[in-house]
């Protein structure tokens, strides 16, 4: 009851915040409150804060539209299915419109995120004015978590639109309608606000909050410093300098500002991810168990000996992760009973599963190839459908089993220590730190070959340079953060996005015809034989098997090799999906999503869209 409170509080506090639900350019009035008193009690002030992280829950912000699309679509994840007119599709394959039906919404993704960080800077602002606020410690965190919010609040907003409107103080009548600004001016300032936020921030375990993942920590806000400064130094798609909102269509490259070089930001990052590893406040866990627990919505347990270091604060009732992502059921009583039909909607690459080393067990627990059905029994979902086997109804157990509805109450995973061990590993190679990259990188390696952790110490061992550094760094994302909606975000900024994409399409059409890389997976000519294990289902054929097994298998002809066209059965990689069904658009130029028509229609004009997006 206290924490609904705390969360009514936040709400009518922040009634006189200028970005509203409906629109962030739409102003209420002043709240009858006197800030004063607000910030100087601390359950109100705490209160408010929680109120930054409220909009994360708005029916049409994380919860239903940003976390369902944003990441998608990369060489290693896509959306399930190809529909050319299909708006969902539209979004994930890089040929979203302004006018999208999903997206120009008053209440969607960027008014909503807007909505949050104009809370962030009224909070930030009051709490900066706190007289004595270093000698109060329970203060001084609040003002960290509320720093730290809003650097996560603007770092979704320039990685999902590119440019965007800058607004780091309260609007007041003068500031309501404001174009967009260099995304530059977003990145270096949200950075010094992490300088400012880290020392306030226990580590993950030292106090009540940050035992908890869902309230932030320093370990979480370092890795956000470094996630923010591979971010802003890395490749994306800009207008020419002073082109922002002109309609310019804009060229790959890096920034030209002097401050967000790598020589410059990487030392700082990588001195606060060594600080961060170096506390000991946070572990790699076994991958399997790491994953069951995060399906169950009371185990929001940070510090030592735990991975998760923030989570989408969702409650049991809120948010649609598995809803939309987890392992296919068609009416099973694994999704809430009879009749229900949920998760799915996007999935590992068909290729995504033979790319793994067979030792590597995250492979099975990362891309599953079957779905329940009504008669809660396994089935074999087709070639071209795997779905993320991280997210699973039946992992949710107990008082948190889900019981059907649009939400479920899972807490997608913002970041976890294996990003902060990889994200060091990178920067430490980019600055020739070669030894100290392995060793980084070497135990989210060992993790994953759990009983042969020898194959991953030759790994490691028998890589000698820079760039064969970095390419083992490529894969080894792929393989951890496979469903984590990442990927997208890191092939940008290392300018490899259509170049993986198109490695991925010339894979599936090798997977299909059983050449290349391929050619030794099947000796069964395209035939596959299946066993259910419980909730595993055991594949024979996928790995090279050339005998017709004995026992109890059940045949599934032609498997691989089946080519459909366009109104083919759902089991085959027909030529359409193939080719179209990463992009159908440039995802070069479309790498950035468009600013929606009530947006732009809403800001007076201020706001136009670049890129070759219509500005209304």
């Amino acid at each position: 009851m206290k924490k609904i409170l705390k969360y009514t509080i936040a709400v009518v506090l922040m009634a006189f915040s200028a970005a509203s639900c409906e629109s962030f350019l739409d102003v209420d009035s002043k709240s009858a409150f006197d800030p004063n008193d607000v910030f100087s009690s601390y359950d109100l002030a705490e209160g408010s804060v929680l109120g930054i992280a409220e909009v994360f829950a708005e029916t049409n912000s994380y919860r239903g539209r940003f976390l369902s699309w944003s990441g998608l679509n990369s060489d290693i994840e896509w959306y399930n299915t190809y529909k050319p007119t299909d708006e969902k599709y539209q979004i994930a394959g890089y040929s979203l419109l302004p006018n999208n039906g999903q997206l120009n919404l008053s209440n969607g993704p960027f008014p909503s995120m807007y909505t949050g960080i104009e809370r962030a800077n009224l909070i930030i602002e009051n709490l900066r004015n706190l007289e004595g606020l270093k000698d109060k410690a329970d203060m001084a965190y609040l003002l960290g978590e509320a720093l730290t919010l809003r650097a996560l609040l603007y770092y979704d907003v320039t990685k999902t639109w590119g440019d965007v409107p800058a607004r780091f103080s309260s609007v007041d009548g003068s500031t309501i309608y404001v174009a967009k600004s260099s995304r530059d001016v977003i990145f270096k300032q949200i950075l010094a606000d992490l300088d400012e936020a880290i020392p306030y921030l226990p580590y993950p375990g030292a106090t009540a909050l940050t035992s908890r993942t869902d309230r932030i920590n320093k370990v979480f806000a370092e890795g956000l410093y470094a996630r923010i400064a591979l971010l802003a130094s890395g490749y994306a798609i800009r207008p020419d300098d002073g082109m922002i909102g002109t309609g310019d269509l804009g060229t790959v490259r890096l920034s030209n500002d002097p401050d967000l070089q790598k020589s410059v930001l990487y030392p700082k990052a990588l001195e606060y991810l060594r600080d961060a590893i170096r506390s000991k406040s946070a572990s790699l866990e076994d991958f399997e168990t790491m994953w069951r627990n995060q399906s169950n919505l009371n185990n929001l347990t940070a510090g030592p000996g735990y991975e998760s270091l923030y989570v989408i604060p969702f409650s049991a009732g809120r948010g649609r992760w598995n809803y939309t992502f987890a392992v296919r059921s068609e009416k099973s009583s694994y999704a809430g009973g009879a009749a229900v039909t949920r998760g799915g909607d996007a999935g590992p690459v068909p290729t995504m599963w033979f790319n793994y080393d067979p030792a590597d067990t995250r492979r099975d627990i990362t891309c599953v190839n079957w779905r329940w059905n009504a008669d809660d029994e396994q089935e074999l979902a087709g070639i071209q459908r795997w779905y993320f086997g991280k997210y699973r109804f039946e992992w949710m157990l107990g008082n948190n089993k889900y019981v059907g509805g649009n939400d479920d109450g899972v807490k997608p995973v913002v970041m976890r220590y294996a990003d902060v061990l990889l994200m060091a590993a990178e920067i430490a190679n980019e600055l020739g730190y070669l030894t100290e990259a392995k060793e980084y990188f070497l135990p989210v390696r060992e993790r994953a070959f759990k009983g042969n952790e020898e194959m991953a110490q030759e790994y490691v061992a028998a890589i000698t340079g820079k760039d064969e550094m970095f390419n083992a760094i490529v894969d080894e994302r792929a393989f951890e953060f496979c469903g984590e909606m990442l990927r997208k975000t890191d092939l940008i900024r290392w300018n490899l996005l259509k170049t993986k994409m198109d490695e991925a399409i010339a894979d599936m059409k090798a997977l299909r015809s059983l050449s290349g890389k391929y050619a030794n997976v099947n000796g069964l000519d395209g035939d596959v034989y299946v066993q259910m294990d419980n909730d595993k289902v055991v594949v024979y054929g996928f790995s090279g098997e050339n005998t017709t097994p004995k026992g109890d298998w059940t045949k599934k002809a032609g498997y691989f090799t089946k080519v459909q066209d366009s109104k083919g059965a759902d089991t085959g990689l027909y030529d359409d999906l193939v080719e179209h069904g990463l992009y159908n658009a440039d995802p070069i130029q479309h790498m950035f999503w468009p600013m929606f028509i009530d947006t732009m229609t809403n800001s007076q004009g201020a706001i136009k869209n670049d890129y070759g997006y219509d500005s209304i």
